[in-house]
């Protein structure tokens, strides 16, 4: 049997990393939070719009689970490949529309070139991302800052640690849209009938 000793340790770093960082990010979390639930709120209720998630590569795979909850949770969102939004597909996006822009260094052409194409169009923009300093943050008109020491991976270059703090900003994003409309188990079940979670729901 192979010697998992270095194995079991660096797994268990990674955890260790991710914890702190979550930590520290949850300290922080009201100011980080507020200008972008803020925005999204007042927008969404003038307008009836979406939230429409971007992002390229872990940043677009984590992009696409955040729109996902946000839908099953009550608030109209849909995930919009960056790379593609630059070639047509940003016509989905409609005036009033609120676009998520994810980029862990805040510098990924593709997202900022379709933040400057919304931004011209009129539609707001939340950038989520460690470089607080970034063009994308300097072009958000709200900014959720993941700031971290280091990714969790022994090499510390993996999107770990960054990918774990984006799918957190999400999740908390989520429940505090559900907690300022009511949002309740029946009206979760009208969304989800499908599966276990359906049958818990819609009894």
């Amino acid at each position: 049997m192979a010697d998992l000793t270095k194995a079991i340790a660096a797994a268990t770093s990674a955890l260790d990393t991710e914890i702190s960082a979550l930590t520290n990010f949850a300290k922080s979390l009201e100011a980080n939070l507020k200008p972008a639930l803020d925005l999204i709120i007042e927008s969404i209720s003038e307008t009836k719009g979406h939230v429409v998630v971007t992002g390229l590569g872990k940043s677009g795979l984590v992009g696409a689970k955040i729109a996902a909850t946000l839908s099953s949770t009550g608030t109209p969102s849909f995930f919009l490949h960056s790379a593609d939004a630059l070639h047509g597909d940003s016509g989905a996006l409609t005036p009033g529309d609120v676009l998520i822009a994810i980029s862990n260094s805040g510098e990924t052409a593709e997202v900022n070139a379709f933040v400057i194409m919304a931004k011209g169009w009129g539609n707001q923009v939340i950038a989520i991302t460690k470089n607080a300093n970034s063009s994308l943050a300097k072009n958000a008109n709200a900014v959720i800052n993941i700031a971290f020491d280091k990714e969790a991976d022994p090499l510390n270059l993996a999107p770990t640690t960054s990918t774990t703090l984006t799918i957190a900003a999400g999740d908390a994003l989520a429940s505090a849209l559900m907690a300022h409309r009511g949002f309740s188990a029946q009206d979760f079940g009208k969304r989800h009938p499908g599966g276990a979670l359906g049958k818990a729901t819609n009894k």
